[in-house]
């Protein structure tokens, strides 16, 4: 079974775990992965996408116990229902930078104006 279309950026801050979660969520919502899809093991999307087996395994247990997967011996990893109560990707986006901008001791202001030199293209 082939991994659907993952990437995952090691420098970008965000953990790994949230990148491959958040990203089937988006493949999930755009009916990519309709309902029933069978996913790659946790070992053969690790292994595809260079990441440790629990780091995979952490994304699907997360989808897991929100209902958006299910797992079982025969069939594998299947996608069970649309994510309803996942966060929606452009609000992790932004706690993952204001977490970062805090640990790297930005003001609001100076995260801010980050934000909007990038937004803006500057």
């Amino acid at each position: 079974m082939t991994a659907p279309r993952i990437v995952v950026d090691v420098e970008n801050g965000v953990p790994p775990w949230r990148q491959v979660r958040d990203q089937l969520v988006r493949l999930i919502n755009g009916g990519v992965l309709p309902v029933g899809s069978r996913l790659p093991t946790i070992r053969q999307l690790a292994a595809d996408l260079g990441l440790a087996a629990g780091t995979v395994a952490r994304a699907y247990r997360e989808l897991e116990t929100s209902g958006v997967l299910t797992t079982g011996r025969r069939q594998g990893t299947v996608v069970a229902a649309l994510p309803s109560h996942a966060p929606e990707p452009l609000s992790a986006a932004a706690a993952e930078f204001v977490a970062i901008a805090r640990s790297l001791g930005a003001s609001e202001g100076e995260a801010l104006n980050a934000v909007r030199a990038h937004y803006l293209g500057e």
